[in-house]
C-alpha cells in the first residue's frame, strides 16, 4: 500500500515523462517539416545549377565555339533534359550540336528542334556530296578543310587547293574517296611551302564532349565505318571505342580515322569482330 506522498511523486513523474514525450514528438515533427521545406528549396536550386552548368558547358565547348559560332542556337535544360531550338546553316550542324550536348555530363536526353536555313540539298545530289566531303575533312587534323576547294559533278569529286605535303595531299583524296556516293576523285591539289608555313601545328585544347561529337560525325560520313555500331566515350582526350566491327579491316580503319580527329590523345579500341 503506497502512501499519499509516494502516490504524488508517481503522478508528478508520469506528468513530466508524458510531457517530455509530447515535447520530443512535437520537436521531431517540427524538424521533419523543416527538413522537407528546405529540401523543396534546395533540390530545385541544385537542379537549376546543374542545368545552368549544362548550358554553359555546351556554349563554351569547342564545337559551339568553332563550327557552330555562326548559327543561332538556343539551349534550354530542365533536370538534364535539353531542348535545342533555332536556325543552323546546314544539316551537319544540326547533328553536331545534338551529339555535342548529348555527350555532356548530366544530360539525360536531347530534343533536337533545330531547323536548317533554306532548303537542304537533296540526298545523294552533288551539293549533298560536297557537304559530306567537307565534313570528312573538317574534323581531321592531318588535312586542311580551309585549304581545300571541293567541286562535285555527277558524283565525281575534284580537289583543288594547297597541301602542306605530298602525304597530306594523298590523305585528303583518301578521305574524299571514302564518302558514300562518291564515284571517283580527281586530285588537283598542289604542295605549297606557303601552306606549310601557315598550317597550324599547335595542339588545340578540345573538351571531351566535342571530341566525342567529332568522332561520331566522322564515322557517320565515312562509308567504311558505322557510327550506329560503334560506341564512343571520351575522358581527358582518351577515346574508348566499343560496339561491333564487320571485320579486322574495319576495326583498324576506325582506329586510324579516330586517331586523326582533332583533340584525340589516344585510343582504346575494344570493338568486337562480328
Amino acid at each position: 500500500m503506497l502512501s499519499t506522498k509516494e502516490i504524488m511523486k508517481y503522478v508528478q513523474f508520469t506528468i513530466i515523462t508524458k510531457g517530455e514525450v509530447t515535447m520530443k514528438t512535437m520537436y521531431r515533427s517540427i524538424f521533419t517539416v523543416t527538413v522537407a521545406a528546405l529540401l523543396l528549396i534546395i533540390v530545385p536550386l541544385h537542379a537549376s545549377e546543374k542545368d545552368d552548368q549544362i548550358v554553359s558547358s555546351a556554349r563554351n565547348s569547342y564545337v559551339f565555339q568553332t563550327y557552330l559560332k555562326g548559327d543561332d542556337i538556343k539551349i534550354e535544360s530542365k533536370d538534364g533534359a535539353v531542348t535545342l531550338t533555332g536556325i543552323v546553316s546546314e544539316e551537319l550542324h544540326m547533328s553536331l550540336a545534338k551529339e555535342t550536348v548529348a555527350a555532356l555530363p548530366g544530360v539525360v536526353s536531347v530534343d533536337n528542334r533545330l531547323e536548317i536555313k533554306g532548303a537542304p540539298p537533296t540526298a545523294n545530289s552533288d551539293a549533298w556530296l560536297e557537304e559530306k566531303v567537307k565534313s570528312a575533312l573538317l574534323f581531321h587534323r592531318s588535312v586542311s578543310a580551309d585549304n581545300t576547294n571541293i567541286d562535285v559533278k555527277d558524283g565525281i569529286v575534284t580537289l583543288r587547293g594547297q597541301a602542306t605535303s605530298q602525304a597530306q595531299r594523298e590523305l585528303t583524296a583518301e578521305y574524299a574517296k571514302d564518302i558514300d556516293g562518291v564515284k571517283d576523285v580527281k586530285n588537283e591539289m598542289t604542295v605549297s611551302e606557303h601552306a606549310q608555313k601557315t598550317h597550324r601545328t599547335v595542339v588545340e585544347k578540345i573538351d571531351d564532349a566535342s571530341i566525342t561529337a567529332q568522332v561520331k560525325m566522322a564515322l557517320w560520313v565515312h562509308r567504311s565505318t558505322s557510327v550506329a555500331n560503334t560506341k564512343v566515350e571520351t575522358k581527358h582526350g582518351v577515346v574508348t571505342l566499343g560496339g561491333k566491327a564487320k571485320n579486322v579491316a574495319e576495326k583498324d580503319l576506325v582506329t586510324k580515322l579516330v586517331g586523326d580527329i582533332k583533340g584525340v590523345k589516344s585510343i582504346k579500341n575494344r570493338m568486337i569482330i562480328e
